[in-house]
């Protein structure tokens, strides 16, 4: 039967009325999403979008992959909210930080000092970390005491970075006649390699990138700091919404508390520093002339244990430099400088030969390692392993029982590391099972490998192969 021509206009504007009804409702909840805290849109989602820069105190290539002090912190804020993190990396500074502002982003984590001007756009968590900007000169050349020294246009900055910032500060303070050259970019890694080069003068740096860097680029020296510790600190989006800034927040008061923030600290900077230029220069040498012979039985003890090939050529490098006829006073010999009895153990006949002293001393390594509570996970677990295969497992348990006494965490290589030192003193030794024992060796064992290891992962991993070639020239200086 069919339907009246007025039947079918109502039907009509109740299938419209339906419609608008449904469209509204729609919309409305749309509105009602779009008005929930930003911080719940983020758990909802899933992800957490960050925006930071490559760099040796931001995000590199580590042993196992991505890493970095700002991409751990990152990580560990993202695990306490339970979401996963996706990583941006915008080409300049001034990219960053409109990505932040627009809020195309959730938060920038890339070692940003808190300044004025960009407090105008953008909201600041409270600090995680203070750094001094450094005038970076190259070493052979005369150091400038003084940016009154400095020529105009000479020193070469990245353009809108907080090093920027701080020659504006300086020249409209103390040297109206200062001037310089604006870089565009997003870390001072190309300047740094520049002036390590000659073809830069003069740049500015962070001071905890200026201490990470050294190792790569060898000519690159400090000449002054200029000026107080900057704070450094995450940026978001500035609006009324502080859900996320306080969530930030709680998070960062978290970490201080609970010691977390320390440790992350004492991971990515608390080796740095102790190469000279001497002892880097030196290193590249061997990288060059020693490295190429050995690489294979590293490789093959990586195969048999396990353990990173760089690791152990890492090791190697702490105990003989790489020499396969390297002799002690005491008579350890050999690529592992390994003592008779360990040699006996490990069932190593010639302890001259590098694959069995590199194999005899991967296996012991494992021994060693084996002996750690296995309640002890990575790094802090490595680096208690590297600490007893130098000083003997008896005498890291000894400085644990120190560090338990003290009512610090034993399990801890922040915490251990400074009751190592401690085993020299007949105070402490005498109390302990073992006795004394030069403590402070092991301290400095660790810090060294892991040294050489960073190295050595950033010259099998990385893409600037321009430094990495460059590394291995004889120094014409």
């Amino acid at each position: 039967m069919l339907t009246s021509a007025r039947t079918r206009h109502a039907l009509a504007i109740g299938l419209a009325a339906s419609l608008l009804l449904a469209g509204a409702v729609g919309l409305l909840t749309l509105l009602q999403r779009e008005r929930l805290p930003l911080l719940q849109r983020i758990e909802r989602a899933g992800v957490l979008v960050v925006a930071t820069r490559r760099g040796p105190t931001t995000y590199h290539q580590g042993p196992q992959g991505a890493d970095g002090f700002e991409y751990a912190l990152v990580r560990q804020f993202a695990r306490d909210l339970g979401v996963e993190v996706r990583f941006v990396f915008p080409d300049t500074i001034d990219e960053l930080l409109d990505a932040t502002a627009r809020g195309a982003v959730h938060l920038a984590a890339a070692g940003l000092c808190i300044t004025a001007e960009r407090q105008k756009h953008l909201d600041f968590s409270d600090p995680y970390e203070y750094a001094s900007e450094q005038l970076i000169y190259r070493r052979g050349s005369k150091r400038p005491r003084s940016l009154a020294e400095i020529g105009p246009g000479e020193i070469q900055v990245i353009a809108d970075s907080g090093h920027e910032h701080i020659l504006r500060q300086l020249r409209d303070t103390a040297f109206p006649e200062l001037s310089w050259q604006r870089v565009p970019g997003v870390g001072v890694q190309p300047l740094l390699s520049a002036l390590d080069q000659g073809l830069v003068k003069y740049t500015v740096a962070s001071s905890n990138e200026a201490e990470l860097s050294r190792r790569l680029y060898r000519y690159a020296s400090t000449a002054f700091e200029l000026g107080e510790p900057l704070p450094l600190a995450w940026a978001i989006r500035k609006t009324d919404d502080h859900s996320l800034l306080d969530a930030i927040n709680a998070f960062l008061g978290r970490t201080q508390q609970d010691g977390r923030l320390q440790r992350l600290h004492a991971r990515y900077y608390g080796h740095a520093g102790r190469m000279n230029f001497v002892e880097t220069r030196q290193f590249w040498r061997n990288v060059r002339d020693r490295l190429p012979a050995l690489r294979g039985h590293f490789e093959h003890a990586a195969e048999i244990t396990g353990i990173d090939w760089r690791l152990l050529a890492a090791i190697a490098y702490q105990e003989s430099n790489w020499r396969v006829d390297a002799v002690s006073p005491t008579g350890v010999r050999g690529v592992m400088m390994l003592t008779q009895s360990t040699a006996r153990q490990m069932a190593i006949k010639d302890r001259d030969d590098p694959q069995q002293s590199i194999v005899g001393g991967a296996k012991y390594l494992r021994i060693v390692e084996n002996k750690i509570p296995a309640r002890i996970q990575e790094p802090n677990r490595l680096w208690l392993t590297l600490a007893g295969y130098n000083i003997g497992f008896g005498h890291l348990e000894d400085a644990r029982i120190l560090t338990e006494r003290d009512g610090a965490n034993p399990d801890l290589w922040l915490e251990v590391k400074q009751r190592l030192p401690l085993l020299a003193r007949k105070e402490y030794y005498s109390t302990v099972r073992r006795g004394f024992a030069r403590g402070q060796e092991p301290v400095d064992y660790v810090d060294n490998i892991r040294n050489f290891y960073d190295l050595l992962v950033w010259y099998t991993t990385t893409s600037d192969y321009e430094t990495r070639d460059r590394l291995l020239v004889e120094d014409k200086q």
